[in-house]
Formats: C-alpha cells, sequence, structure tokens
C-alpha cells in the first residue's frame, strides 16, 4: 500500500494525460498559453496503463482519475481507458475535463469502461465564460454536459469557480441551473495554481461567502463527516433532497489530514500533493528497464515522505513552480 508517515493510506491515483488545454482560464494560465512538454517527455500509453496497473494491483489504488490539461486531447484517450478497465481487480475510473469534446466521445469512454465524469463550468453567461477562458466555447461545454449525462457518466459533476468581479454573484443560479439538469455541483476555492503567480488570499471567494449566498435561495442541510469520508468536498442536501452542493474548501478548510490522494504527472513524476514542490521520477525508471517491484518501491518511497499538509496556511507559503495544467485538477 502506500501509506505516509501520519497514517493516511493513498487509494485514489490522479493521472495527468497532457499538459496541453484548448482553453486559457485566468487562474489557470496566461492568455498566450505556456511552454509545452515535447513529446518524447509525455509517458507513452503503454507506460500509462503500465503504472496505473502497478499502482492497482501492487500499491492498493482503488480509484483512478484522468486530468491534464485536457484529457480529451489524448489521442489514445479511449484505448487507455478500455485497457485500464480491464485490469483485476478493475478500479473505479473518472474523468476531469473542460467538457469541450464530450459530444463526441463520451459514449465511446462509457463504452470502454468510464463511471462518470467532472466538467469545469464557472457560469452560465457565456460573455463571463467567454472573458474567463478567452475563448467562445460555453455551448460546447452545455452540450458535453448533456451528453455525458445522457451516456451514462453519472453522476455528472460540474466543478466551479468563482471570481470577484466576474462571476461571484452566480452561485444560486449556478445550483438552480444544476438541479434542474441532474448535474451535481461543486464549488472549488481558487488555489494558488496559475501560472502567473498572481492568486491572492485576501481576494479570493471563500467558502463562507459561497454558503451565504446560496442560502439566500436555498436551504441547505449538511451532510455529516461520516458521509464524506477522504473526499474534499464538503456537501449540503438542497432543500431537504435529494440533489446535493459541494463545496471543496482547499483553502479556508483543508482536508490535508483525511487525503488518500496520490499523483501521477503527464511526463512521469510522482506529487504527493498538489502544492507540492518535489517530484519523485517514475519515468527513468521506466526507461531504463526496471522491474514493477523497483517502481512500486519507489513510489511507496515518495509517498512515505508526504508532508502532513499544504501549508496554505503558513506566512511562508511557496507556490508551486509547475501550474495546474502541468500537474491535473
Amino acid at each position: 500500500m502506500l501509506i505516509d508517515t501520519y497514517g493516511r493510506v493513498a487509494t485514489d491515483l490522479r493521472v495527468s494525460l497532457t499538459d496541453r488545454c484548448n482553453l486559457r482560464c485566468t487562474y489557470c494560465m496566461p492568455e498566450e498559453g505556456l511552454q509545452w512538454l515535447a513529446k518524447s517527455e509525455l509517458l507513452t500509453d503503454d507506460e500509462i496503463v503500465r503504472l496505473i496497473g502497478i499502482a492497482v494491483t501492487s500499491l492498493g489504488v482503488e480509484e483512478v482519475r484522468f486530468t491534464g490539461g485536457e484529457p480529451l486531447l489524448r489521442p489514445g484517450l479511449v484505448g487507455i481507458v478500455e485497457r485500464v478497465a480491464a485490469l483485476q481487480p478493475r478500479p473505479q475510473m473518472s474523468l476531469t475535463t473542460n467538457g469541450i469534446g464530450l459530444k463526441r466521445t463520451a459514449t465511446a469512454l462509457k463504452a470502454a469502461g468510464l463511471d462518470r465524469v467532472n466538467v469545469s463550468l464557472d457560469t452560465l453567461r457565456p460573455d463571463v465564460f467567454k472573458t474567463l477562458t478567452r475563448r467562445d466555447r460555453h455551448h460546447d461545454v452545455l452540450e458535453g454536459l448533456e451528453a455525458a449525462r445522457d451516456a451514462g457518466l453519472t453522476p455528472v459533476k460540474v466543478n466551479s469557480v468563482l471570481m470577484p468581479g466576474l462571476n461571484a454573484d452566480e452561485a444560486p443560479d449556478l445550483l438552480a441551473w444544476a438541479v434542474q439538469h441532474d448535474y451535481e455541483l461543486r464549488f472549488i476555492e481558487q488555489m494558488p495554481l496559475d501560472a502567473q503567480h498572481g492568486w491572492k488570499r485576501d481576494g479570493m471567494v471563500t467558502a463562507g461567502d459561497i454558503l451565504t449566498s446560496l442560502r439566500t435561495r436555498f436551504h441547505l442541510t449538511e451532510e455529516g463527516a461520516g458521509e464524506r469520508g477522504s473526499a474534499p468536498a464538503e456537501r449540503w442536501l438542497v432543500d431537504g433532497g435529494p440533489h446535493r452542493v459541494g463545496v471543496i474548501a482547499s483553502v479556508t478548510r483543508p482536508f490535508c489530514a483525511a487525503c488518500d490522494r496520490t499523483r501521477l504527472t503527464a511526463d512521469g513524476q510522482i506529487r504527493t500533493c498538489l502544492f507540492a514542490r518535489e517530484e519523485t521520477d517514475l519515468r527513468a525508471a521506466l526507461r531504463s528497464g526496471a522491474p514493477d517491484e523497483e517502481i512500486a518501491r519507489i513510489w511507496r518511497l515518495a509517498m512515505w515522505g508526504k508532508k502532513a499538509g499544504a501549508g496554505l496556511d503558513d506566512p511562508s507559503f511557496v507556490q508551486p513552480d509547475r501550474p495546474m495544467s502541468a500537474i491535473g485538477g
């Protein structure tokens, strides 16, 4: 298993399939994009499947989430999903995406074995979407969400980040829309993972702000801690249920003590935390011919050194030198 010195066991693997994205969200990357990884630096499909196989069969991983960048840009995605679905024991598989491209791929992904999707959508207003993402693709995301729901990639979860001066007033409208379309909405506090390093704690919309806004229109009943487990989202029943809304308070109410995640970057590095500044290279071991047992040993050692928390509440916190697009959400 993947255990650290604080007794936490990682059973949830996040796999970044690419650092590339077809949006330019203001809280993630600059308008001109980033210096993308060379193809030779990226893990191949075979390498990704092998590493996931080691994690599932030898290290106790039970859930695999494919991320990016934008994972739908990975040409071999459907094949990777199909091969991972054939592993024994079979892990639960999900995908975090911006939704562009889901309309044409949702059915194939479901057939390959994908269980569900998380789709990022921060606003119901096309003009605000264009401002936030620097792309005019709002309609494509809405169509992708519908396609995912119709294909059975459920529950379809929608991730929203609220930004002051842009969409901070949209929380109640987003929740009403999610309830209407049978999506599970989750608000995420903006995190210090932008390539420009422009994040400021005193300018973010907090979990408290979001809940206050939602309660102007909805009655929220908090789920018990037993329902949450190691999940990052605190959840509330909306008007008595059955619909729920979640809030991921990564900054103001961090959940590091219950973290069960390990992360594999698109270029084959293990990250013990989204905010970590250290990585452990598995790609070099793979390409040097190391057997599965040695790769598992390296992975265990990396996780053993996981820190107690992200340190966001520490005045000396230093933002990671890789943006979110390069390490997966």
